[in-house]
C-alpha cells in the first residue's frame, strides 16, 4: 500500500503491530519465564529475584508478584556496583555503548540491530527507507542520538547528525539539504523555526517531527502546525528502556493515545505500591522489558499514564494496547515539618487497615504549621476505636501527627495522587 511521507501512517514496520491481541498477550507471557530465567544470571537480579520459581511467572498475576525496581534507585545501586548495579547480563567489553547521564547513572547499549527499538515510533511519524531526517538529539554523553540512528538504520533512510546547538547552522543544513522530519526536543524545533524566520531561509521541505524528551502542550503542537510542521508526533522512551510508546496517525489525524512497543509488559500501578490499578486509572508506568543484554523486571519509570479503554481499535491497524501519554511524575515524596512524607508510606497505612478502599495524604496550612490529614474512602464509617487506630498508623509510619476523614466511595479524584500538597506558600 502506498504511503506519503507527511505523516500517515496506513502501514505498519512489521506484522507484528497488526498481531491478535490475545496472540500478542500469549506470545508476551509465554516469553516471560525466559526473561526472568536469564535475568536471574546477572548478580543485581540474582539478588533481587531471589527464591523466585522462573517458570512460575508466566502471566501478569504472577508478574505483578514480583518486587518493584525503580528508576529512583538506580544510583544507589549502581554505586555499589558498577556500572549498571548488576542488572546487565552482557559484559561491559562485549557492548557497544555505554551512555552516562546526569546523576550519573550509566546506561548499556547492546550490538543487535535497532537495540532500542526505535524505528517503530519513527516510523509511524512517516520516516521511510529513501527519506533524510535531521536528528537533533544531542550525541554527547546520552543515548537519544543513537536511538534514532539505530532505528534510521532499521527502516533505511539517511541522517543528519546535527545534535543540539548551532541553530544558524541546522537551519543552513535543512535549507540546503531538504530533510522531510525533524527528530529532538519540541523547545528546539521552535528555535530553529523562529532561526528560519529571522534569516528568511527555506525550511518547508521539513513537514514531519518526532519530538521527544520534553512535554508536548497541545499550544505548542499547534504552533507548528501555522509554523510550516503539520504532522508533529510524540514519543516515550528513556535512557535505560528505550523506546515504551509513541503516537500514530491515520490520514494525516492523529489517533487517541500512544501505542505502546511490542517487546514491553507495561503495567500501571499505584504509586508507593506494586498493586496494578483498575484499568483506565491512572497510575505509575512500571515497564518489564525484553532485552537480551539489558532485561529491566517491573522497573518503575517514575511517570504516570493510564491505559485507553473503550477507545475501540486504533484507525492506524496497529492492535496493541495504548496509553494516555505522560500524566505527571509519581514521586509525590513531600517535605511536611522537616521530615519527608513518601506514597510508599500512606500505602504502609493503608494496607493495615482492610476498611480503607482507597486514601490520599492531603498537607494543609502554612510552612511551619503543616497540616496532614488522611482522607480514606471506606465503604462504612468505622467506629472511633477504628479511627483512632488510623490516626496511630498515620503517627507510627510517618513519626508525624496526621488527621483522618473519611469519604463515601468515589469521592477522591481519580488522578493517581496518594500525597497532595495544598499548602499556601505565600
Amino acid at each position: 500500500m502506498k504511503v506519503d511521507n507527511l505523516g500517515d501512517t496506513r502501514d505498519t514496520l512489521d506484522a507484528l503491530e497488526t498481531r491478535d491481541p490475545q496472540e500478542r498477550e500469549r506470545d508476551l507471557m509465554a516469553r516471560l519465564p525466559q526473561l526472568i530465567e536469564r535475568a536471574r544470571s546477572a548478580p543485581g537480579w540474582a539478588r533481587i529475584l531471589e527464591g523466585v520459581d522462573s517458570a512460575a511467572i508466566d502471566s501478569r498475576a504472577a508478574l505483578a508478584t514480583l518486587p518493584i525496581t525503580r528508576k529512583a534507585d538506580l544510583k544507589a545501586l549502581q554505586t555499589a556496583s558498577r556500572p549498571f548495579g548488576g542488572l546487565a547480563v552482557t559484559p561491559v567489553g562485549e557492548l557497544s555503548r555505554v551512555y552516562v547521564s546526569p546523576g550519573p547513572i550509566f546506561d548499556p547499549e547492546g550490538r543487535g540491530q535497532d537495540w532500542w527499538r526505535f524505528a517503530r515510533p519513527m516510523y509511524a511519524a512517516g520516516v521511510r527507507a529513501g527519506g533524510l531526517l535531521q536528528n537533533c538529539f544531542s550525541y554527547h554523553f546520552t543515548p537519544a542520538a543513537f536511538m534514532v540512528e539505530g532505528g534510521a538504520a532499521r527502516i533505511g533512510c539517511a541522517v543528519i547528525p546535527a545534535g543540539a546547538g548551532q541553530t544558524e547552522m541546522q537551519v543552513q543544513a535543512i535549507a540546503d539539504l531538504r530533510p522531510d522530519t525533524y527528530v529532538g526536543t519540541p523547545s528546539f524545533l521552535r528555535i530553529i523555526i523562529e532561526k528560519a524566520r529571522e534569516m528568511g531561509a527555506d525550511i518547508s521541505s521539513m513537514r514531519n517531527a518526532l519530538l521527544g524528551a520534553e512535554a508536548l502542550p497541545e499550544s505548542l503542537r499547534a504552533w507548528f502546525r501555522e509554523n510550516g510542521v503539520p504532522h508533529v508526533f510524540q514519543t516515550y522512551a528513556s535512557a535505560d528502556i528505550g523506546s515504551m510508546a509513541y503516537e500514530t496517525a491515520t490520514g494525516g489525524v492523529l489517533n487517541p493515545g500512544m501505542m505502546l512497543d511490542e517487546d514491553v509488559v507495561l503495567e500501571i500501578v499505584r504509586p508507593g505500591s506494586g498493586e496494578p490499578v483498575a484499568p483506565g486509572d491512572i497510575g505509575e508506568i512500571v515497564v518489564t522489558l525484553f532485552n537480551a543484554d539489558y532485561p529491566l523486571i517491573r522497573f518503575a519509570t517514575g511517570d504516570m499514564s493510564a491505559l485507553l479503554v473503550d477507545a475501540g481499535p486504533s484507525r492506524c491497524g496497529r492492535t496493541n494496547s495504548r496509553i494516555r501519554g505522560w500524566l505527571g511524575r509519581a514521586d509525590q515524596t513531600t517535605k511536611v515539618r522537616a521530615m519527608f512524607v513518601h506514597p510508599s508510606q500512606v500505602n504502609n497505612i493503608v494496607r493495615r487497615h482492610p476498611g480503607i478502599l482507597k486514601a490520599r495524604l492531603v498537607v494543609t496550612g502554612r510552612m511551619a504549621n503543616d497540616v496532614m490529614t488522611l482522607h480514606c474512602e471506606v465503604a462504612t464509617a468505622p467506629d472511633a476505636a477504628q479511627a483512632a487506630a488510623i490516626v496511630e498508623s498515620i503517627r507510627e509510619v510517618t513519626k508525624l501527627r496526621g488527621e483522618v476523614r473519611f469519604e463515601s466511595p468515589g469521592t477522591l479524584a481519580d488522578d493517581g495522587k496518594v500525597i497532595e500538597d495544598l499548602r499556601d506558600y505565600s
